[in-house]
């Protein structure tokens, strides 16, 4: 793996997403976020979004979003390309879309939703300091999900990058 980066997501990009294979079974119900109506048309174009290509070398490995939502908090998503789960990439775009939170955008605290049955995601998410703040159901795609709620606060990213 050739060193990762971020930059802003292009419309070539997000039909090249699109066109991504299925995500692996376990993963299926992630599937609806790389396709038409998901994320990327979900975010496209809302204030102040920040949509992120994370690349390895020429090749788009996954994308990450940041929403402001207010009051310093922003609300992140990542995704990652069906064939680069499980490689260690979640960590790291997921530290590059956190520092770019709050050292460009100036967020105090940035929140997720992640699915109560990805205890991969939420694995991922501890190891980097997100703590529980609280549940919640929502609808995809016309049925109810749940869901924890996460967050992580600028002073507690700050610690974890100095260690």
């Amino acid at each position: 793996m050739t060193s990762i980066s971020l930059r802003p997501l292009t419309k070539d990009d997000v039909v090249a997403i699109k066109t991504w294979p299925p995500y692996p079974p376990e993963f299926a119900g992630l599937d609806y976020s790389l396709r038409d109506g998901g994320w990327l048309d979900e975010y496209w174009g809302r204030p102040g979004a920040e949509i992120l290509a994370a690349v390895d070398g020429t090749e788009i490995v996954g994308f990450s979003i940041l929403v402001p939502e207010g009051n310093g908090i922003f609300e992140f998503r990542i995704a990652l390309h069906p064939h680069r789960i499980g490689s260690g990439l979640g960590k790291k775009i997921t530290s590059l879309t956190l520092n770019r939170g709050f050292s460009r955008h100036g967020a105090e605290r940035i929140r997720l939703i992640v699915r109560k049955n990805n205890l991969r995601a939420q694995s991922l998410y501890s190891s980097l300091h997100f703590r529980q703040t609280g549940e919640s159901i929502e609808m995809i795609q016309g049925v109810p999900v749940d869901f924890f709620k996460m967050e992580i606060s600028r002073e507690e990213f700050s610690k974890e990058s100095e260690q």
